[in-house]
């Protein structure tokens, strides 16, 4: 029999692990066609016809959302005339709520045979648990990344399912053997345009910093695209560092992360990545005040970074707004440098924390899931 699925991502992680379910999903079912919305990993999977849009879909930011809102507005209508068009078996969303939740609604509405299948599930127990009543009544399924999540959309009367963090599968297989250069530091601004000329700066004059001041490391950046590669290279230029001081290079983040000594990740996936991988790091986090403000009316929870709210406490160092600045940064990152047993330290604890995002075999899991959603 063969199936019908409109997939839904809007980052670069979410273009990850959107491709591995579909991949899952194509092995699970006997024959499955895929359209929808992603960036170049999805599209490469064999039966997708998606386009990519994640450069200009990955907006960080109430705000910034704001200033965009007739384009987003204007591809959520194109997408919801595409599934009634096409009339899917099951529309997909990975991640991506403020775009997805609302495209939920309106395809609940207009497609009522049409199955709604949240990956990776909006983390409104942080910040918006009003919204949950909304999220039952429109969707069938949702997957969770942690198993916390699980009671907090059954008890509303969502079936719910855990299989484990999609990270686990994708780490793993690029998880590579031999030693850590403790002179080398990574540096990880994130992957959204936005965040990436915010903070990309700051991780350039805390690498100016730590020179002027006589360490010898080397620093070393992972562009999670062209367009963001290009950006970064404008900023190492405009800093005027010593040549071969900092170098980039076009993506393989996780390799990296398990090649430096130590490094500096921006707020998001990658702070679960670096932190799976054992890498000793802090977390830094910047948006426009306005945004900020507003998150902080809402957010729940005491810490930002995935990895200390999946531990309870806060084991990698989080600099945030005012605090991520030179002096705050390079303070936590030269006593890493001066003491490589503390550093070593801190790794364990990090990689240990992360042991709790399950087992190999998720994105199998997940497309049982929606296997046996579609046969019941």
């Amino acid at each position: 029999m063969s199936h019908k699925i409109y997939v839904v991502a809007g980052e670069v992680s979410g273009d990850t692990h959107g491709a591995e379910l579909m991949g899952a999903l194509s092995h699970q079912l006997s024959e499955v066609e895929f359209r929808g919305l992603g960036g170049p990993k999805m599209g490469g999977v064999k039966g997708a016809m998606i386009p990519d849009w994640i450069d200009d879909a990955a907006v960080m930011g109430y705000v910034e959302v704001l200033k965009r809102y007739s384009w987003f507005k204007e591809k959520l209508e194109k997408a919801v005339e595409e599934v009634i068009e096409w009339q899917p078996d099951v529309l997909l969303l990975v991640d991506y709520p403020g775009f997805n939740l609302r495209l939920a609604k309106k395809v609940r509405s207009d497609c009522p045979n049409t199955k709604i299948v949240h990956y990776v599930a909006p983390q409104v127990w942080a910040w918006n648990q009003r919204r949950i009543p909304q999220i039952v009544a429109s969707h069938d399924l949702m997957l969770c990344l942690f198993p916390f999540e699980v009671s907090c959309f059954e008890n509303a009367g969502l079936k719910a399912v855990c299989p484990g963090h999609p990270l686990i599968d994708e780490l793993e297989e690029k998880r590579i053997s031999g030693e850590r250069d403790e002179l080398l530091v990574g540096l990880f601004p994130g992957s959204r345009l936005r965040e990436v000329t915010r903070l990309f700066p700051l991780m350039l004059e805390v690498a100016q910093d730590i020179h002027s001041k006589g360490y010898r490391v080397r620093f070393v950046s992972a562009a999670a695209g062209e367009k963001v590669e290009k950006v970064m290279r404008e900023e190492l230029e405009k800093s005027a560092l010593p040549e071969g001081l900092v170098r980039i290079q076009l993506g393989e983040s996780q390799e990296l992360m398990q090649k430096v000594g130590s490094g500096i990740v921006a707020s998001g996936t990658a702070t679960l990545e670096a932190a799976y991988y054992g890498m000793p790091y802090c977390l830094v986090y910047g948006v426009g005040w306005a945004t900020y403000l507003l998150a902080r009316q809402v957010i729940k929870v005491p810490h930002i970074g995935l990895i200390n709210i999946l531990a309870g406490q806060e084991l990698a160092p989080e600099f945030i707004q005012n605090d991520a600045n030179v002096y705050e940064v390079s303070h936590w990152l030269g006593g890493m440098l001066l003491d490589p047993e503390a550093r070593q330290a801190h790794g364990r604890i990090l990689a240990s924390a992360a042991s709790k995002l399950g087992e190999p075999g998720v994105h199998l899991r997940a497309a049982k899931a929606i296997s046996d959603l579609l046969n019941s």
